[in-house]
C-alpha cells in the first residue's frame, strides 16, 4: 500500500512557486495590487478578503492567490486594474510626528503634512523616529523603494546631530570603528565635527544604512546624548531650503540617481 500523501497546505498558506526558465512568473494577488502603486499590501489583502477584487472575472478572496503576470485580468470594484501614476516626493519631516499611516496610540503622523493635497496612496521610504526630523522620502513604487533602502547597494544617509558634549578626534574615530550593542554591530561610515560651543557640538554623521535609532544607540554607547537629529541628505539628494513640514516632487534625474547602485 502506498504511503499516504502529506496533507496539502490551505491555499492562503501556500507559497507561489518560483517560475522555471521561460515561464511567465506568478505573484500573489495582494502583491500584484501593491506593486501597481494603488495601495499597501496590507490594504490590498483587506480589499481581497472583502470581495472587492476579481481575477479573470471571478471574485477571489485569497490574498496569496497566484496570478500570471501580464496574463490575468485583475479588477477592483468591477473595474479593470489600471496602474497608478508613479509618484516620488521628499518631505521635510517635523519633529514630533511618527512615520506611519495609522498610529495605535493616536499620535500625529507624517501624513498630516499631506492633508488636502489630494495625493494617491504613498508610503515612506525608510523611516525617521518621532524625535528626529529632516529628509523623508515617499513613493508608490515598491521596487524603487527597495532599491533605495537596500543596505548593500542603496545610497548613504547623512545626518546633522547636535550632541551634549564636544567630541575629540579619538571619539569620532571610535564612532567610525563602531561598537556592538545587544549583539548588533553599530558604526558610522564617517563622523566629523561641524561646529562646537562650550558644552555641545554639531556633528555630521553618515550611515550606509538606516537601522532603527542607529545614531542614537551608537552615541549612547559612548555616553553621548542627542539633543537634535536632522537627516539632511539621502545620497546626492539634499534637503536644502525646503521648509519644515513642506514637501515637493522629485525630478526624473533625482529618482534615477537615488536608485542607482552606489557600492
Amino acid at each position: 500500500m502506498p504511503s499516504p500523501r502529506p496533507p496539502r497546505a490551505p491555499r492562503a498558506m501556500r507559497a507561489v512557486r518560483a517560475p522555471r526558465a521561460g515561464e511567465v512568473p506568478r505573484h500573489g494577488l495582494a502583491r500584484v495590487l501593491s506593486k501597481q502603486g494603488l495601495c499597501s499590501r496590507t490594504e490590498a489583502a483587506r480589499w481581497i478578503v472583502d470581495g472587492r477584487v476579481s481575477v479573470d472575472g471571478r471574485v477571489v478572496r485569497d490574498p496569496e492567490f497566484p496570478v500570471l503576470q501580464g496574463r490575468a485580468v485583475v479588477g477592483v470594484d468591477g473595474q479593470p486594474l489600471a496602474a497608478g501614476k508613479r509618484l516620488y516626493l521628499m518631505l521635510n519631516k517635523p519633529r514630533g510626528l511618527v512615520t506611519t499611516a495609522n498610529d495605535e496610540r493616536g499620535r500625529d503622523t507624517v501624513y498630516r503634512c499631506f492633508d488636502g493635497a489630494g495625493l494617491p496612496w504613498i508610503a515612506p521610504v525608510g523611516r525617521l523616529d518621532k524625535a528626529s526630523e529632516g529628509l523623508l522620502l515617499f513613493c508608490n513604487d515598491p521596487e524603487w523603494a527597495a532599491r533605495v533602502t537596500d543596505p548593500e547597494r542603496g545610497p548613504d544617509k547623512t545626518y546633522h546631530v547636535r550632541v551634549d558634549r564636544v567630541p575629540d578626534d579619538v571619539l569620532l574615530r571610535a564612532l567610525e570603528a563602531g561598537v556592538v550593542v545587544e549583539g548588533e554591530p553599530l558604526s558610522a561610515r564617517s563622523a566629523r565635527l561641524l561646529r562646537s560651543g562650550a558644552r555641545n557640538a554639531w556633528l555630521e554623521i553618515v550611515l550606509e544604512e538606516g537601522r532603527n535609532r542607529q545614531i542614537r544607540r551608537l552615541l549612547e554607547a559612548f555616553g553621548i546624548g542627542v539633543l537634535r537629529l536632522v537627516r539632511v541628505a539621502v545620497g546626492p539628494l539634499v534637503l536644502g531650503d525646503l521648509a519644515k513640514g513642506h514637501w515637493r516632487p522629485l525630478g526624473e534625474d533625482e529618482v534615477a540617481v537615488l536608485s542607482s547602485p552606489v557600492r
